[in-house]
């Protein structure tokens, strides 16, 4: 009986370290506003560009290669 429950308690804590790209975002312009950084200014705006490269190179480095990344043309 307890076999039957493992997948679904792996698929449990898998998923509970997932953030909505709002809780991403919001993270992420609570640490720029940590590092000193003002809203609505370039340098702002720089920080969160310099966050979300980051976290897509570090996606790229564990093979998640175009996982959750938006091309514009």
């Amino acid at each position: 009986m307890r076999l039957r429950a493992l997948p679904l308690l792996a698929l449990a804590v898998l998923l509970s370290g997932c953030m909505t790209p709002e809780q991403q975002r919001a993270a992420d312009e609570e640490r720029c506003r940590n590092y000193g950084f003002k809203n609505r200014n370039d340098a702002f705006a720089q920080c969160m560009q310099r966050l979300d490269f980051d976290r897509r190179a570090r996606a790229y480095a564990n093979g998640f290669v175009g996982a959750g990344v938006v091309i514009i043309d």
